[in-house]
């Protein structure tokens, strides 16, 4: 990963930015948020109108949002973040150029939403910042690409190639993944690197290191940003964990460290200790594990998140730490002499379907809870595990094998819930449980094949 210095659009004020908007010709301004789910949600307003929103913010129904509010206290307001302004590349036309904005929610008496899931993020921060710590992260987006029938429907035995893993490759898919890389440049997010992935039709994108609440945000453009030049492609884009059985599955292995408030300086790293961890990233590394079956349902939300678990290659099963096994929950990753100052812990376990705001935050309390309890850590397990060979550590030390289960450790996780707040832990697990107990009334295909003609 690499620290991005590139900051476009960001710092700008409002005057600058009204210029812009004014110079660019920009006809409307799309303002975003997410759901407590992590679907984005978008009220499109006039140019003419963003002044008066930038001071104002604007009002919005909360009761059509999953999660978000009864009807009966249903205002909310929307305030966009001046730092996330950029020009969507997609729409370069005079007739629909458009600019965005990702704002937070607040009451209508002014107080921040205690349901929007990016405040829940920057609370997280904000104890870290108390503390001193200023959290960095940079993610690897996994997604598919497939072709699409007349009706504009994924057809999932035919993705749109068949490199391999960092194969050189011309086919179509790698030109759209190009074109894909240069309009996430455009609109201010920093790419580290692109590459064809394992599976057929399964790309990766890698981008470069930013304060946490930065890469939330840019994995929530990057989402629709991809899902949009796809479409314009006549192809589907999922961020769906593992969508064919027989190919790998998508994940968002997430680098992260904690950096001195003032200095800037990497606390992860001490060449001294082993792996050049410090004691800070140690403990920090312990409350992550400690609480890694608790953050199993914000990481990996999809009852289809855990057909990619421990099933897909080098997907963890484990709770466990390494720095050479790849099937280990949490990586430390090798770095150069002199490059101490790239320290850093690699989660392997969350996917694209998540959402990145509470991801972020239960990640950043969990580590957070590990330091401030100085929780040991636990030996390292450099073997890699092939199969599932539970006898060799207790349940307590295995990823959650399905959303129901991860969903039974999320409530007894007081951290975790802790990071989420009550309104969004609630109202998250009742819809979790919801799918999960849809998921389990159905009769699959799978069934009637093995079952019918033999009972």
């Amino acid at each position: 990963m690499h620290l991005d210095t590139k900051r476009k659009y960001r710092n700008m004020t409002k005057d600058e930015i009204l210029e812009l908007v004014s110079e660019a010709r920009v006809r409307s301004i799309s303002l975003w948020f997410t759901d407590i789910i992590g679907n984005v949600k978008s009220v499109m307003i006039p140019s003419g109108e963003l002044e008066s929103v930038i001071e104002n913010g604007i009002w919005f129904d909360g009761s059509s949002i999953e999660g978000f509010a009864r009807i009966a206290e249903s205002d909310m307001v929307l305030r966009p973040d001046l730092n996330t302004f950029g020009l969507l590349p997609y729409t370069d036309s005079l007739q629909d150029r458009t600019a965005r904005l990702i704002g937070n929610v607040y009451t209508p008496n002014g107080e921040p939403f205690i349901g929007d899931p990016r405040y829940a993020l920057q609370r997280a921060l904000q104890e870290a910042e108390e503390m001193g710590y200023r959290y960095m992260t940079g993610m690897e987006l996994e997604f598919f690409l497939f072709n699409t029938d007349e009706h504009g429907q994924p057809i999932l035995n035919a993705p749109q190639d068949n490199a391999g893993y960092f194969d050189i490759s011309n086919e179509p898919s790698h030109v759209v993944r190009r074109e894909m890389v240069s309009a996430l440049e455009a609109i201010g997010i920093g790419v580290a690197s692109s590459h064809s992935e394992t599976g057929h039709g399964q790309h990766e994108i890698d981008f470069h290191y930013a304060d946490a609440l930065v890469s939330a945000d840019h994995i929530v453009t990057t989402r629709v940003i991809l899902k949009t030049i796809a479409q314009q492609h006549g192809l589907h884009c999922t961020f769906m964990p593992r969508p064919i059985a027989d190919m790998p599955g998508s994940g968002m292995h997430t680098h992260q460290s904690l950096h001195d408030l003032k200095t800037g300086e990497n606390l992860f790293s001490d060449p001294d200790q082993a792996y050049g961890l410090s004691a800070v990233a140690q403990h920090f590394l312990a409350g992550q594990l400690s609480h890694a079956r608790g953050m199993s349902a914000i990481l990996s939300p999809l009852v289809n998140s855990y057909k990619r678990l421990g099933t897909s290659f080098e997907a963890p099963v484990f709770v466990t730490w390494a720095h050479i096994n790849r099937g280990a929950l949490i990586r430390v990753p090798g770095v150069s002499v002199g490059k101490e100052a790239h320290t850093r812990l690699e989660m392997r376990s969350p996917d694209p379907s998540s959402n990145p705001y509470l991801m972020m935050a239960v990640m950043l309390a969990t580590g957070i809870e590990g330091i401030k309890q100085k929780l040991p850590l636990p030996e390292p397990h450099e073997e890699i595990y092939l199969a599932r060979p539970q006898e060799r550590l207790r349940p307590t030390n295995m990823l959650p094998t399905s959303l129901g289960e991860a969903l039974d450790a999320l409530g007894l996780d007081d951290v975790v819930q802790g990071a989420l707040g009550p309104y969004i832990s609630d109202r998250y697990v009742t819809a979790k449980r919801q799918e999960f107990e849809e998921y389990n009334r159905q009769v699959t295909d799978w069934e009637l094949k093995r079952y019918l003609n033999r009972f």
